[in-house]
């Protein structure tokens, strides 16, 4: 049976309610007869996720004719403990994965960081995520893998929303609402249901343009 694999953050995870990531949404849009196995996991970056053996599982699993998908990014430039350098250290990290793929006949994807959702005056967003979506758009031409550019996809998607209406594919919660969130909570990266089918959806639209990816969708599906 052929398998969708998928390593990442906390965007991409299955998460507990209210909080969903994209790779949540995948199975709704996979072909009959195809199993998608989600490992990402929050906080995780591309080089703590393997070195806390997180990706053990995925590399033992994975067999000839599976899929590999990579978002990797939101973490990257954080702590001693998962900061990895875009010109150096990321690619190596993100390439890491790639081989192991091809190792076992599989088919890598690499996914730049969704946006985080910062506008600023006038309807215009910051950009984030710094030097990372470009090292991964590098890698990906270099090495001739397919690339699913999420971050281009979701900043465009948001700025034409607006600011109100792409709020209201994040999680926010009034105060008392949730308990783990007295006070309340307005995320500025984490998706609700909604969101994170809006944003499966850019992904699977990306899956499409290459074959050997769009033989795991559903047809006209999205």
């Amino acid at each position: 049976m052929p398998t969708v694999w998928i390593i990442g953050d906390s965007t991409v995870e299955d998460n507990t309610p209210p909080f969903r990531g994209w790779g949540w949404a995948l199975p709704r849009y996979v072909r009959e007869g195809v199993t998608v196995r989600n490992h990402a996991l929050s906080g995780r970056s591309s080089r703590s996720f393997r070195e806390e053996g997180l990706f053990a599982p995925v590399e033992q699993g994975m067999t000839a004719g599976d899929l590999l998908l990579i978002q990797f990014g939101h973490n990257d430039e954080k702590d001693d403990e998962r900061h990895t350098d875009p010109d150096t250290t990321y690619p190596e990290h993100l390439w890491r994965y790639c081989e192991t793929a091809f190792s076992r006949d599989a088919q890598p994807v690499l996914i730049t960081p969704v946006s985080r959702r910062f506008f600023v005056g006038g309807g215009s967003m910051l950009y984030t995520h710094g030097e990372y979506p470009r090292a991964m758009r590098k890698l990906a031409e270099e090495k001739q893998i397919p690339l699913c550019d999420l971050k281009k996809d979701s900043r465009e998607l948001y700025l034409s929303l607006g600011e109100e209406k792409t709020a209201e594919l994040f999680v926010r919660l009034a105060p008392g609402e949730n308990p783990d969130f007295p006070e309340g909570h307005d995320d500025k990266t984490h998706f609700n249901a909604v969101g994170a089918d809006t944003i499966c959806r850019l992904v699977v639209k990306e899956l499409r343009r290459y074959p050997v990816c769009a033989a795991f969708l559903k047809e006209g599906h999205e």
